[in-house]
């Protein structure tokens, strides 16, 4: 590793995400208790609605690093929790991408790996997307 790159740094999901995820899940299940009447569809929805939201929550806690970056490149989520390493050579580019809809402005960070486009928003990384995209762009000038 160079001594003059910048050490190793990742970005995750805030904590709060999947404990608020698993506490959406259980009062969707409460509900569905509460106001089904003996219906089963309803129940049945409020469950189905309540495994997802739940499974979206573990996620979150079996694969909080959603990004990496050290000397050799960038490491992203795929799939459920699984990783993908993308040497620097292969990342064509980092952007942030802004829209405003409504009012409301969201960023987000793209990676651009030219077969693949990997997409992080702020609750992904728990960082602004901007301030995330520099570190990288630092970090890959770094390796070079």
């Amino acid at each position: 590793m160079n001594p003059q790159s910048p050490p190793a740094q990742q970005w995750r999901v805030p904590a709060i995400l999947p404990v608020a995820k698993l506490a959406g899940a259980l009062v969707l299940v409460a509900l569905g208790l509460l106001f089904a009447n003996g219906d089963r569809v309803q129940l049945v929805l409020a469950g189905l609605g309540a495994v997802a939201l739940a499974g979206w929550g573990l996620r979150d806690l079996v694969a909080p690093v959603r990004l990496a970056v050290d000397a050799e490149g960038i490491t992203v989520i795929r799939g459920f929790a699984g990783r993908h390493r993308l040497p620097w050579p292969a990342v064509e580019a980092i952007r942030v991408e802004r829209r405003t809809r409504r009012g409301l402005t969201a960023e987000t960070l793209e990676i651009d790996a030219g077969e693949s486009l990997h997409l992080f928003g702020r609750h992904d990384l728990d960082a602004p997307p901007e301030e995330v995209a520099e570190a990288l762009r630092a970090a890959q000038a770094a390796a070079h």
